[in-house]
């Protein structure tokens, strides 16, 4: 076999790991990527950038649906649905080539593409190569968990690995998960002209606060997507038309097409880790907060590494992980300032601390400041007045902030930002931002933190009343 020796072997070539090979390459290391499947991984090609480009395209056969309240006479959209998926092929199409083979050989990394797995724990074999590296980064990242339901091994079923491919419209979309895979899926596709079921083991948006969780249910429900919640579900048959879903409770609903969107797991199984001396379980690899395994030449990033799982996590991983290998610094990871969203409409975001998180770890001494979007001008003129604003402050500075509303994905930066450098709410209560922008929802917020204690204070207005007199 080829023998390769390089400084830095990479292993999957999603969203951390090419991350990580453009970033090491690019500051003078020998980089090895190794990636068996599709470059840019579940992102590009069955995740965020394909699900999103779903969503434009509902959104577009929404407007037509909706105008009536602005003076436009609503019409039935005509949707080509498999123009519509030609439109997501175009968008992955277009960003694909940042992701690709090419690019990343042109940067001097060097691709194998190829699965791999350790021979050793200082050896990975991989196309006929055995590649010896300082330091090997897993980032395989993971893929749709697929539950155990009886039936399942005799019913079709989509995952967000195949629906994309799907060309044909489905009359009836059942899916069995209603966390923010689930409910993106539902949403675009109703709006899309299907009927959509989903069923939900526990709570809908489970992971989400729950009162911002209720405004995104409450409009996909008032649209016609049913949402089944806590519903079990205890087995799948194949019928004539497509298939039936029981409910542990006895209920049974049957549809065209079933989309399982339960959750993900950690694509592990490949590597051979325990060749590698890599302690590891089924939520991932085992690491520290420097993201190093047992094998202290072995880290691991992104999914992988167990933890959040998203594409923006996986890159923040990658720029912890090479500050380490590539300058020996002393460098961890945190988790407090990493936020995410749900694309549905109305948009649902989150960082740091939830109310329900934040009151446990701090008491008494947190205070939860909200502002609603009716109370925002541009939401009244763009007819978006759904959703609200908390933040959690304790002892002046935001520790968390939920938004549900319009563009509440854009919004949720501000207060990342704010979190990750442990500014005060003094500092987004002193931005000016342009009016009318839903951008000073945020800043109302973070003003109602002041508003008790500079009007509902006695001794303010005292002061202000001795200054009035006596100021010449």
């Amino acid at each position: 076999m080829d023998r390769i020796k390089t400084d830095i072997c990479i292993i999957g070539g999603g969203s951390g790991g090419l991350s990580l090979a453009a970033g090491a390459v690019q500051m003078g290391a020998k980089v090895v990527l190794v990636e068996g499947g599709e470059m840019g991984g579940d992102c590009l090609n069955a995740g965020c950038v394909p699900s999103k480009a779903l969503i434009a395209a509902a959104k577009h056969a929404h407007a037509m649906t909706s105008g009536a309240p602005f003076g436009v006479a609503p019409m039935q959209p005509q949707v080509d649905f498999a123009a519509v998926k030609d439109h997501v092929d175009r968008v992955i199409a277009a960003i694909a080539p940042l992701d690709s083979v090419e690019r990343f050989t042109g940067l001097g990394v060097r691709v194998v593409q190829a699965w791999g797995r350790f021979i050793s724990p200082t050896e990975l074999e991989a196309g006929g190569h055995v590649i010896t590296a300082r330091r090997f980064v897993i980032a395989t990242g993971s893929r749709p968990f697929v539950p155990p339901i009886p039936g399942v091994e005799d019913v079709p079923y989509l995952t967000n690995e195949t629906i994309f491919a799907l060309r044909d419209k489905p009359e009836h979309l059942i899916i069995i998960g209603g966390g923010p895979i689930g409910m993106e899926m539902a949403q675009a596709h109703h709006r899309l002209g299907c009927r959509v079921t989903v069923i939900e083991g526990a709570k809908a948006l489970g992971r989400d606060d729950p009162e911002m969780a209720a405004v995104v249910l409450a409009r996909l429900r008032a649209e016609g997507v049913q949402i089944i919640e806590d519903a079990p579900v205890s087995g799948l048959a194949r019928t004539e038309t497509g298939v039936e879903v029981s409910i542990k409770d006895g209920r049974s609903v049957t549809g065209s097409h079933l989309l399982m969107a339960v959750g993900r797991q950690v694509a592990l199984d490949k590597l051979n880790l325990e060749a590698a001396g890599v302690a590891h379980t089924r939520r991932g690899v085992t690491v520290g907060a420097d993201l190093r395994s047992s094998n202290r030449r072995i880290y691991a990033v992104g999914d992988a590494a167990g933890g959040l799982q998203f594409t923006h996590m996986a890159g923040y991983h990658a720029g912890v992980a090479i500050r380490s290998i590539l300058f020996g610094l002393q460098s961890k990871m945190k988790t407090s300032h990493i936020p995410w969203a749900t694309y549905t409409d109305p948009e649902l975001a989150q960082v740091g601390m939830t109310e329900a998180e934040a009151k446990k770890a701090h008491g008494a001494a947190l205070t939860v400041v909200r502002h609603a979007y009716h109370h925002n001008d541009r939401a009244q003129a763009e007819g978006k007045t759904e959703g609200l604003i908390k933040v959690m402050v304790v002892k002046g500075r935001p520790v968390g902030a939920s938004i549900a509303g319009a563009q509440a994905g854009e919004l949720i930066g501000l207060w990342a930002l704010a979190i990750s450098a442990g500014l005060k709410m003094s500092a987004v209560a002193g931005m000016v931002a342009p009016y009318p922008t839903l951008g000073e929802v945020s800043k109302r917020a973070a003003g109602a933190y002041f508003s008790p204690k500079l009007f509902d204070n006695p001794m303010v207005k005292r002061v202000v009343g001795l200054v009035q007199r006596y100021l010449p």
